[in-house]
């Protein structure tokens, strides 16, 4: 093989320690089956084996503190089905199996559903991080869905009370163990999205156990009920090395009640001292700031020089200038103020409204005056037509008649016209002739006319 000039060359530890990423990271959660063998306990308490079938064998390591919680010790010979981790050991470059806990007899088949369910759910889509919701940093109401006679919750409360943070802790009673427990934990998780829309988070917690103890955790309902849930759901079931499917489905999982308690609520006290550094920080700053102005506002008075004395100076200056403002603008206003009027006499001399009320004192002059010259002229007149009336009067045949004298006329039978009779031989006999009487008329048939003598 040609190596190049791009070639990368490991070392030993820098090999090993990549092999130990990608097999950490391929194998996070695995289960062995197998026969222990090779068991020793040396006096750290930790239990180092070998797990062989018939093709292989893998090196095996229970540390002390995940021994206790085992229901009883591991012994040469034994089948088993270890749970745990894949890890390498760097020093000789071993790869082993970390052992969180180990499955005997009767816990296989649990094992087993664990697995099958954890796969459909997972298929699902149950596990994604895009369903996971982020809890709130600073939660002010949070329910516990839990045992109130457990442990777990006098862990979790006893956090909560060192941490000296405002949180409103409400416990749920539930149960956390037995065939009825899933369904009862699912059951108050939907009663509380519905009749407490306003907690914050809500935590499932319980301690460890076998995996029998656990199972509640693993039930499908649960799981659902968990992703349904509108408020972010954190797991805290057992201890560190126990998973569950509540764990995987959860927003969020918490190795045990108490990490969960100081996970999700935060350090009061840490919080003040917090506040406290940055006050007194923001306290140096601002000093320091005003330092800096301090002293570049010191050189510019030395550049300025004594600015009281420019100060007073501009402040003469400006009074004369105010005053000499002041004049002018007097003076231009009294020049304004005498254009001003004086268009306005213009104005109002030449303005429609002053001449409608000349036009209009004018008119009313010569209505007046018509209806002085009308009056005359009819009294006048009236004077004459009485004069006139009486000597009308005087010669008018009406008078005469008025003192019995009449008026007679022919009446032309074919026309029907008057004709003035002064002389008797105008008529005949059978005429027909109309009299005017002072009031009235009268119509006659002449039967015999005379002649005076």
């Amino acid at each position: 093989m040609k190596f190049t000039e791009t070639s990368m060359v490991y070392s030993v530890t820098s090999l090993t320690r990549e092999l130990k990423h990608l097999v950490e990271g391929k194998f996070r959660f695995v289960q062995v089956k197998g026969e222990i063998s090779n068991l020793k306990i040396p006096f750290s308490g930790h239990s180092y084996f070998t797990l062989k079938d018939k093709g292989a064998q893998l090196r095996g390591v229970l540390f002390k503190g995940q021994a206790r919680y085992l229901s009883k010790r591991i012994e040469d010979g034994q089948q088993v089905i270890c749970h745990g981790r894949i890890s390498i050991y760097e020093p000789r470059g071993d790869y082993q199996l970390i052992v969180d806990t180990v499955d005997f007899q009767g816990s296989g088949l649990l094992q087993q559903q664990f697995e099958e369910l954890k796969r459909r759910l997972a298929a699902e889509g149950l596990f994604a991080d895009e369903l996971k919701q982020t809890l709130p940093p600073f939660p002010k109401k949070i329910v516990l869905l839990t045992s109130p006679s457990g442990a777990a919750v006098h862990d979790f409360l006893n956090i909560w009370r060192k941490r000296n943070f405002p949180t409103d802790i409400k416990v749920f009673p539930v149960r956390v163990q037995g065939d009825q427990a899933a369904g009862e934990i699912a059951t108050a998780l939907d009663t509380v999205n519905k009749q407490l829309p306003d907690t914050d988070v809500v935590i499932i917690c319980r301690g460890g156990g076998s995996l029998e103890d656990l199972w509640a955790f693993n039930e499908e309902v649960l799981a659902r009920a968990i992703v349904q849930s509108e408020i972010p759901v954190v797991s805290a079931v057992g201890h560190e090395i126990d998973f569950s499917i509540s764990d995987f489905c959860s927003d969020l999982r918490a190795p045990t009640p108490t990490a969960a308690a100081e996970m999700v609520i935060p350090d009061g006290n840490e919080l003040k001292q917090r506040i406290a550094r940055l006050q007194v920080s923001l306290a140096g700053e601002i000093n320091d700031m005003l330092d800096g102005y301090q002293y570049h506002l010191d050189q510019y008075q030395r550049l300025l020089g004594d600015l009281r004395y420019l100060f007073s100076n501009s402040s003469m200056r400006l009074d004369h200038a105010s005053l000499k403002l002041f004049t002018v603008m007097e003076k231009r206003i009294g020049t304004a103020q005498l254009q001003c009027n004086q268009i306005s006499s213009r104005l109002h001399n030449c303005s429609p409204v002053s001449k409608v009320q000349m036009q209009k004192q004018r008119f009313d002059y010569a209505r007046k005056k018509f209806l002085y010259i009308l009056k005359k002229n009819v009294n006048d007149k009236t004077i004459s037509l009485a004069k006139q009336a009486a000597l009308l009067n005087a010669v008018s045949p009406l008078s005469t008649m008025a003192r019995g004298y009449s008026i007679a006329s022919k009446i032309d039978q074919q026309t029907g016209r008057t004709t003035l009779l002064t002389d008797s031989k105008q008529v005949k006999k059978m005429d027909r002739i109309q009299i005017r009487l002072h009031r009235g008329k009268v119509d006659c048939t002449v039967t015999r006319t005379r002649e005076d003598h």
